[in-house]
């Protein structure tokens, strides 16, 4: 029932507006008709009357006087049809016929016979006028319509004046039988038009508590709920923009889960690596102040050791610093026009010293002389750099470390056991590292970082196993 009290209120308000509109509709209507019936009964009074004043200005009527004479039936023709009270005066404003119907008699009267203020209207006629009066008879104790016309011989001389008197008891009733109709109608319009208000409003209420229903599933976090409502105005379009807003909001949800289990993994993983370093730190320190060890060499051995250990601490911190840093999207990187030919060069002087230990060969080869991209000189040789060491890390002894570098990629291809199937889809993820003694010392944030700097600068960084062995790393640069 409270789902339907909007559709109840809108059929409401809409009947008295509509019950306002009909009578103000229904006042205009009464005015307006009433009037028009009245204009129609006073044209219909002069063109009796001046059908009237034309016959007694015929030579054979010409003298009132006389009374009646030959006009008579046609007196009471007009009597009967309009049914109208007739005065016929000569010039010296005596009535010569009077009366109505098979009553109408002539002779001499005096104006006592006439409606009261009749002689202000008889005067404007014998002035040659044609004159209308209306409402001034108290005998009949109802609105009355008067219509008086000159009477004129041939040479156009007023001899008289016809006067028409009429009450308006059948415009009146024409009336009243028009106001009857237009009521009836009214009412039944009103009643129908309630009916079809409150099917409409109850269809126009029914999308709306659809919508309202699935908004408050929104807020309660159930993002699958939908409104599929179908239709083509705008409460279809406020509808389909719900349902977008839900999946919306499921995207966002399933997002937040997934950084959330991201946030858990990093503080698990963060855990972990700094755990060993600071134990075994923690571990050398007690043995040293507990005088457990006392040997120079032990103690040489564990200050050693502590000191590797604060310093793969010291590098997980940059690492960490430098990841957290490129992450930010409102972290600044300074491009300008760099050559990748130089930073690959440079980068392969640097790395050369650690290839030397196991006397692995790094061969460069460029395609072109020029291959410029924007960037930043500093964060791209830190990439080729990371990309690089890498290599040298899971390269056998006596090997070689292929460098190619065109216009539209870069790759680094070495020449060790390759990447496990598995392991492939991971390895540019935080603190993941694969199993092996060659991976031992590292942090798992180097590819991290790697993946980063190249987003950044629009690179498509990938990786894959050559089909004869070894891993390959694959820089595909902006076309811009």
């Amino acid at each position: 029932m409270r789902k339907n009290r909007i559709a109840i209120k809108l059929s409401v308000n809409f009947a008295i507006a509509l019950l306002t509109f009909s009578i103000i509709i229904g006042s205009m209507f009464f005015y307006l008709f009433r009037n028009y019936t009245i204009e129609i009964h006073k044209n219909e009074l002069l063109k009796y009357a001046t059908s009237l004043s034309n016959i007694l200005s015929t030579e054979e009527n010409r003298n009132l006087s006389r009374g009646m004479g030959g006009y008579g039936a046609y007196l009471r023709f007009i009597v009967d049809v309009a049914d109208t009270d007739v005065w016929i005066l000569d010039k010296n404003m005596e009535l010569t016929t009077a009366g109505k119907g098979p009553g109408m008699v002539s002779g001499k009267y005096n104006l006592s016979a006439l409606p009261p203020n009749a002689e202000e209207l008889i005067l404007q006629v014998l002035q040659g006028k044609t004159a209308f009066s209306e409402g001034f008879s108290e005998t009949l104790a109802q609105p009355t319509l008067t219509v008086g016309t000159p009477i004129k011989n041939e040479s156009g001389e007023i001899i008289g004046a016809a006067l028409l008197h009429s009450p308006i008891e059948g415009t009146k009733s024409a009336v009243n039988k028009g106001l009857s109709i237009l009521i009836t109608s009214m009412l039944l319009a009103l009643a129908i038009t309630s009916v079809l208000s409150l099917f409409f409003s109850y269809s126009f209420t029914k999308p709306l508590n659809k919508m309202k229903e699935v908004t408050l599933q929104l807020s309660a976090g159930d993002y699958a709920a939908k409104c599929n409502i179908n239709q083509n105005d705008e409460i279809g379009e406020l509808a389909n923009t719900i349902d977008s807003l839900a999946v919306r909001l499921d995207e966002a949800s399933k997002e937040s889960s997934k950084l959330e289990k991201l946030r858990r993994e990093f503080v698990a993983n963060i855990s972990h690596e700094l755990r060993t370093p600071i134990t075994v730190i923690r571990g050398s320190l007690e043995a040293l102040h507990d005088k457990v060890v006392t040997d120079s060499d032990k103690v040489e051995e564990y200050q050693i050791q502590m000191i590797n250990e604060a310093k793969f601490l010291e590098r997980l911190v940059s690492d960490l610093l430098d990841l957290s840093k490129l992450q930010n999207a409102e972290f600044a990187i300074d491009k300008s026009t760099i050559s990748v030919n130089d930073v690959i060069s440079d980068v392969t002087r640097s790395a050369t010293q650690l290839a030397n230990k196991k006397n692995i060969e790094i061969e460069t080869k460029f395609e072109d002389d020029t291959i410029n991209i924007q960037g930043d000189y500093g964060r791209l040789r830190q990439m080729f750099l990371i990309l690089i060491d890498n290599a040298i890390k899971f390269s056998p002894n006596n090997s070689t470390i292929e460098i190619l570098a065109t216009k539209n990629e870069v790759s680094i291809r070495d020449n060790g056991p390759g990447i496990d199937d598995a392991e492939l889809p991971y390895i540019f993820d935080r603190f993941f590292k694969t199993h092996g003694e060659d991976n031992k010392s590292g942090t798992g944030l180097g590819l991290a970082i790697a993946k980063q700097i190249a987003e950044r600068h629009n690179i498509m960084l990938t990786a894959e196993n050559n089909p004869d062995g070894g891993a390959k790393f694959i820089c595909k640069l902006p076309s811009d």
